[in-house]
């Protein structure tokens, strides 16, 4: 997930550190990317889990970034383990494979902040370099432990549908808040959209752990996709495309080709703003997030007499894209992220 710079002037001292990971190549490239950071101190390295905690109790880093896939313990057995008995920040640098993929949404679900993809070819330090920024954002973040709530078991049954659908726009901390937000959705929700920040191929195992855990039908929106009621659809991470929404009658979704907007691609602003023509049937939602990619398009939405809802700063893992909505003049209403889902749904519920 992209970030957007985090202020240094919060940060008192230098970041420490640890990098995990059983490739010492990439264990060397990513101390080669940190060190050029004045404020960020590398501390130490391992390459297994079992050398990463007796780092962690020797040198007392603030950040680790972790590798899933490691001989003698798997990456996300050591989260676990790590967010229970000492939790701390902690972003994943993990391949593009597929099973690579499902581990990272895994890891963010547990309570991991972020995740980079590692560089597989081209140049090296240009893939590595959000991470500087991730970690900062990581080390000022509150603390929390993966999975507090999502949401499983209280569905909103009594919801009958309309006219109106839903958007949605996440980054940083959007795994567990959109896990909290879906899982609550009935099997005939409005049809919904979301653009989270995410690389490349973590997308189409995010989406599918959206919809083990939903009861509507929740999948990678493709073009042409119909906008029916009971379909949420998340934008494909890594492409060269923006999510967008057309039609009259029959809408459907629109992967548009196109330059990043707002930082990024797919960009939430870039769906806001195209889902905003519908007006009045248009519930925007802003949730936890680095930056301020969304804020323009939830000023459009409201302009255009939709409903807008923002994820408030106490349930936030960051409030950068809620508070640059809010300040903007997008948000109506703020709630915490357990109440976001019932919130949205009262919005678009059939009236009389």
């Amino acid at each position: 997930m992209t970030a957007a710079a985090a202020p240094r002037h919060q940060l008192r001292k230098s970041i420490r550190v640890l990098i995990v990971d059983d490739s010492a190549t990439l264990r060397a490239v990513i101390a080669a990317r940190l060190r050029r950071e004045s404020d960020i101190e590398v501390v130490g390295e391992a390459a297994d889990p079992y050398e990463a905690r007796d780092a962690i109790n020797r040198l007392h880093p603030d950040v680790l970034t972790l590798d899933l896939e490691m001989p003698r313990m798997d990456g996300l057995a050591f989260l676990e383990k790590l967010m229970k008995f000492r939790p701390m920040p902690v972003v994943v640098v993990s391949s593009w494979t597929q099973g690579a993929a499902d581990a990272t949404v895994d890891a963010l679900a547990l309570g991991a902040f972020d995740c980079v993809a590692k560089p597989l070819r081209g140049n090296v330090m240009t893939a590595l370099e959000p991470l500087p920024d991730i970690l900062r954002a990581a080390v000022l973040a509150p603390r929390r432990h993966g999975g507090q709530d999502e949401g499983r078991g209280i569905v909103e049954e009594a919801y009958q549908p309309s006219d109106k659908m839903i958007a949605i726009g996440a980054s940083t901390g959007g795994v567990e808040a959109l896990m909290s937000v879906i899982s609550r959705f009935p099997v005939n929700c409005p049809p919904t959209v979301i653009t989270q920040h995410i690389p490349g191929s973590f997308s189409t195992s995010f989406a599918a752990r959206l919809n083990q855990n939903c009861r509507a039908s929740v999948c990678e929106a493709f073009d042409g996709a119909p906008l029916d009621v009971g379909k949420v659809y998340l934008a494909p991470g890594g492409s060269e495309c923006h999510l967008g929404i057309e039609g009259t009658s029959a809408l459907r979704c629109r992967l548009v080709p196109g330059e990043p907007v707002s930082g990024h691609r797919p960009s939430v602003d870039m769906m806001f703003k195209s889902i905003s023509r519908y007006g009045s049937r248009v519930v925007g939602v802003i949730l936890t997030g680095m930056g301020r990619d969304g804020a323009e398009g939830m000023v459009e939405i409201r302009r255009k007499g939709g409903a807008t809802i923002g994820q408030d700063e106490a349930s936030s893992i960051v409030y950068g894209m809620p508070k640059a909505a809010m300040l903007a003049g997008g948000v109506e209403r703020e709630y915490p992220i357990t109440e976001i889902g019932a919130q949205a749904l009262r919005l678009c519920a059939k009236r009389g």
